[in-house]
């Protein structure tokens, strides 16, 4: 009868220890850093494991050439290469110290 009281119990217990835990995780996604490339390199993208834009880098050449069509459709597919490999590295990590494999919806590509 009092066994899920029991399971509050622990937790409410346990909170602070949870908290810290969940504070040292976020602040290692920040730490993580994934490189997303398109173009042959023409644009490279630098991720972090929050899922933060943290550079931005186009070759001139590509600039210089004047199809925006094309360097718009570079920078989608370097950010979504970036973001890709920065969430499955968070991943890999939470899953490595136990924490929650899934904490990014899904368990890559």
């Amino acid at each position: 009868m009092f066994g899920k009281f029991g399971d509050l119990a622990d937790l409410m217990k346990n909170a602070g220890k949870i908290k810290e835990s969940m504070e040292k995780a976020a602040e290692s996604l920040g730490q993580i850093e994934a490189q997303g490339e398109a173009g042959g390199g023409g644009v490279v993208v630098k991720a972090n494991g929050r899922m933060e834009i943290t550079s931005v880098r186009v070759d001139p050449k590509l600039l210089a050439d004047g199809d925006a069509e094309l360097l718009e459709d570079l920078i989608a597919a370097a950010v979504n290469s970036a973001l890709g490999k920065a969430r499955e590295t968070a991943t890999r990590s939470f899953t490595s110290m136990g924490g929650l494999p899934n904490i990014f919806g899904g368990g890559g590509s």
